[in-house]
């Protein structure tokens, strides 16, 4: 199974222990799906990860930061999608619908509620919450 994470899931997943997007990180870690990304999206993650409140929380140096995502794009599929979408009404979400199109994706794992998950699906990939991607996908970690 091929999925995209938006960056809400991804960077939630890193500053909690336990939770949804924790458990669907562990998910991908435990290798129960491929994780598509694109270098846009990397480059989202990294800005995200650099907000003042959050790096607050997470108290990691630019030289962790820079290691995580190179271990990230290290274990993850690099898609290069080459077709601009305009389907969100959020400019930068259709980076993600743009990088799990072109990667045959089966899900984008969201908790937007105001932009993604109001479209739903988009080109055979469908756009849930990780509440719904968890009771979708039951998978056994052992």
């Amino acid at each position: 199974m091929k999925v995209v994470l938006d960056a809400n899931v991804f960077i939630s997943a890193l500053f909690t222990q336990q939770g949804n997007a924790k458990q669907i990180l562990d998910y991908w870690q435990g290798n129960k799906f491929e994780l598509l990304v694109s270098l846009d999206i990397l480059a989202e993650w990294n800005r995200v990860l650099h907000y003042p409140h959050l790096a607050q929380i997470h108290r990691k140096s630019e030289t962790e930061i820079q290691r995580l995502l190179k271990l990230v794009q290290k274990h993850t599929t690099l898609v290069k999608p080459i077709e601009k979408l305009a389907v969100s009404d959020d400019e930068s979400d259709d980076r993600y619908i743009e990088c799990a199109v072109a990667g045959g994706a089966d899900c984008l794992v969201t908790g937007d509620k105001k932009h993604l998950l109001p479209i739903g699906e988009h080109k055979g990939v469908r756009i849930i919450s990780p509440a719904t991607f968890l009771t979708l996908f039951q998978f056994d970690l052992l």
